[in-house]
């Protein structure tokens, strides 16, 4: 089981979160389609999250969401002026037509 991040989205990560104990990757219910990506530092881990190590990176999930994103890659990308992560979760099973929530 894994999450894996993207070398735009590794980067991201280092300069943004230097003090942090990683980034927490995570779901939570709302949006049309039903569940959508939540991004946070990872302050404090918890005994309930899986940490992924990755190029000096950590990566944070609860055990419930990791169910549901497992195999997922996260990009980050600039349109623009804007930016954002992206990811590629190959358990959704749609997505709603904004892009904000998705569905297993």
């Amino acid at each position: 089981m894994a999450v894996v991040l993207t070398e735009n989205a590794l980067n991201r990560v280092r300069s943004f979160s230097p003090g942090a104990a990683g980034l927490r990757i995570g779901v939570k219910r709302t949006g049309c389609s039903g569940l959508a990506y939540v991004v946070n530092h990872a302050d404090p881990v918890t005994a309930g999250d899986v940490v992924f190590d990755q190029d000096g990176v950590r990566v944070v999930v609860d055990q419930e969401a990791l169910q549901l994103i497992d195999g997922t890659v996260v990009d980050f990308v600039r349109e623009g002026l804007n930016e954002a992560f992206r990811f590629s979760n190959p358990n959704a099973k749609g997505e709603c037509g904004c892009g904000e929530s998705f569905t297993v």
